[in-house]
């Protein structure tokens, strides 16, 4: 992964942003009609299917197709499933769904550069 502040920007934008942005959509289509399993299993589905096609979109270009795949993917996965989870047990409101997608975003990108940053080292000392 790259190490440049561009980069790292990018990365951060499109985490928070797309996390924010699936949050939104999932407060919008789940509510506590739906069954919990069904929820969370399309909940990920359609976040990551939003991640991607927005991925391509809008960052792939500019900050690198794998760098920005694998988190925002597991981003949009995991708020999708978060969401529309708790959409289904109760309803939640548009704003608690955004902070939902942008936390979950920003600890994605932390442990992606962490869990990186392990194995670069261990291949290092190899």
């Amino acid at each position: 992964m790259e190490k440049r502040p561009y980069f790292i920007f990018g990365d951060l934008l499109s985490n928070v942003f797309l996390g924010s942005l699936i949050g939104l959509i999932c407060t919008w289509v789940f509510d506590p009609g739906w069954g919990m399993f069904s929820a969370m299993f399309i909940g990920m589905l359609l976040g990551m299917g939003i991640s991607l096609v927005l991925g391509v979109l809008l960052f792939f270009r500019y900050f690198g197709a794998m760098e920005v795949m694998i988190p925002t993917m597991l981003t949009g996965m995991l708020v999708g499933m978060f969401v529309a989870m708790g959409s289904s047990m109760a309803s939640l409101s548009a704003t608690t769904g955004v902070k939902i997608g942008a936390l979950t975003g920003l600890i994605v990108m932390i442990v992606t550069y962490a869990t990186n940053h392990l194995l670069t080292k261990d291949i290092q000392e190899f």
